[in-house]
């Protein structure tokens, strides 16, 4: 699954802090597992497309790219609860799994990936009781939505690269050909990545604050 990355417009959406936003996403997550139906998946997955296409005014490619990166998993639930359940419960599963995926598409299409940063850092700020850095959770998250696009572009050079040499695989053989070099650019890229933060101290501890001596007194 790829995240859409922040795209610049004047919008409402956009001016909304980040926070509320993530606090909203969550609130649609929590409702659509309380209210399990159909009808109820089907509003939130219209909603979700008026506030991202009308009100944030987002490309509709944006949004499109998130529903096909998830097409197999919403016919593979649909397939599934067809075989166990019914269709009814299949296409309700399948809906408010794209309604989410739009969802946070929708998020990260309209805010910066520092603000988002920053509100993971404060929500968990008090984890440093325990010895815990916010500072590193926020950097995890940046750099998990920094290499997503990074990925999807190697993948889509090694695909191209595949059919320029005059293979076209489908399927599973598809899928192996390109996994097994992705993987191998993944681990190199890790690496990289790991040595450049050692280098520049990223998991030394910050240095702690020595007190100062108070002034000694003056004799009488």
């Amino acid at each position: 699954m790829t995240l859409a990355l922040y795209v610049p417009r004047a919008s409402v959406v956009h001016r909304l802090p980040a926070g509320a936003k993530l606090l909203c996403l969550a609130a649609l997550a929590v409702a659509l597992f309380l209210l399990p139906t159909l009808p109820a998946a089907a509003a939130a997955l219209a909603g979700v497309l008026v506030v991202g296409l009308v009100v944030a005014r987002l490309p509709p490619a944006v949004l499109a790219r998130q529903a096909r990166a998830v097409r197999w998993w919403l016919l593979a639930l649909l397939v599934v609860h067809a075989l166990t359940t019914d269709l009814r419960t299949g296409a309700h599963v399948a809906l408010r799994l794209l309604a989410l995926v739009l969802a946070a598409a929708v998020v990260t299409a309209t805010t910066r990936v520092s603000a988002m940063v920053a509100v993971v850092e404060r929500l968990c700020g008090p984890l440093r009781l325990v010895g815990v850095r916010p500072a590193r959770i926020g950097l995890v998250v940046a750099m998990a939505l920094r290499f997503i696009p990074v990925l999807v572009e190697r993948a889509d050079r090694i695909r191209a690269a595949q059919a320029a040499r005059g293979g076209s695989p489908r399927g599973v053989r598809a899928l192996r050909t390109t996994v097994a070099p992705l993987l191998v650019q993944v681990l190199q890229m890790a690496h990289d990545v790991s040595e450049a933060l050692d280098a520049r101290g990223a998991d030394d501890d910050p240095p702690r604050r020595r007190r100062r001596p108070a002034p000694a007194e003056a004799s009488p």
